[in-house]
């Protein structure tokens, strides 16, 4: 049976992830046949054609339900009390008897039929699952994963081991742990606006109020990648650097929202014109002399 039986094999059959699990869950073992050997099931297949010809051939049923009913009685009162071939007593006597006080109850709910696949783990550290993502513990970018899926949960493995469980997510949604991503890459995943803020503020006064002011927008994760730029300066040219030349960006957004609510000239305190260059030179030097 295909839906059973991913690989068949004579001794190492390979059964299918669901349905293993169901078997261990309900306690019974699994052991396919052969490939067309109908030999090594002769006795279960054999209550196939008594059924056919004592039970349905010739019978007409109004619907499923009045089939069911009928085959019930069927099996209390002709199949069951009958004299079995082999064991020359009633089937029914031999169930209650032996085979009924070595079963098990019986299982409180469905069982929930869980779903494998193998998702590849993305360069952001998430894996996407039935249109969602779910993020994942170490550095396993690249790699394939098992991944069990069920009605309420996200079982991860690698290799065979347990790495990560999360709580089921509707399609578009994502599931992100922070303690799985790295300290550099949390608060951006998370779009965590105070650490970005506060790692602004580290370097200066002037570069986290600068940063304040470019996350004062409706919004302001759309603005981090400019912060985060911001942070890219500061370690490249120093934060001394940086916080100079956020105090002068301050400085003249104040002259302007001053001007544009009509201050005069006097009124405002103006930057110290910048030094002239070395390579300033004049408009003469470049003019071209016609010979008299």
């Amino acid at each position: 049976m295909k839906a059973i039986v991913d690989r068949a094999n004579a001794t190492d059959p390979r059964l299918n992830d669901s349905f293993r699990e169901y078997a261990e869950s309900r306690g019974f073992v699994v052991d396919p046949a052969r490939v067309r050997s109908p030999r090594d099931k002769p006795r279960v297949e054999r209550c196939v054609p008594y059924a056919r010809s004592n039970f349905f051939a010739g019978e007409k049923f109004r619907d499923i339900d009045d089939c069911r009913e009928r085959a019930a009685r069927w099996c209390r009162e002709n199949a069951g009390m009958r004299i079995h071939g082999t064991t020359r007593l009633p089937p029914a006597e031999v169930f209650a008897s032996e085979e009924h006080p070595k079963l098990k109850p019986m299982p409180e709910g469905a069982f929930d039929i869980p779903t494998w696949v193998n998702p590849k783990v993305a360069p952001d550290r998430h894996v996407q699952i039935a249109k969602a993502l779910y993020s994942i513990p170490g550095d396993l970018v690249g790699q394939r994963l098992t991944a069990r899926v069920d009605s309420r949960t996200v079982k991860l493995y690698f290799c065979g081991e347990l790495i990560k469980v999360h709580p089921k997510v509707g399609p578009g949604r994502r599931q992100t742990d922070p303690a799985d991503l790295p300290s550099e890459l949390t608060a951006y995943a998370m779009r965590d606006l105070n650490t970005l803020q506060r790692r602004a503020f580290d370097h200066g006064a002037h570069v986290g109020a600068y940063a304040a002011t470019v996350l004062e927008h409706p919004l302001p994760w759309t603005r981090m990648r400019q912060v985060y730029r911001l942070l890219g300066l500061v370690r490249r040219h120093g934060a001394d650097a940086v916080d100079d030349a956020c105090r002068r960006a301050l400085d003249a957004e104040v002259i302007d929202r001053m001007l544009a609510r009509g201050a005069t000239g006097p009124q405002l305190t103006l930057l110290p014109p910048p030094a002239p260059s070395r390579f300033v030179r004049s408009t003469t030097d470049f003019s071209v002399r016609r010979p008299s």
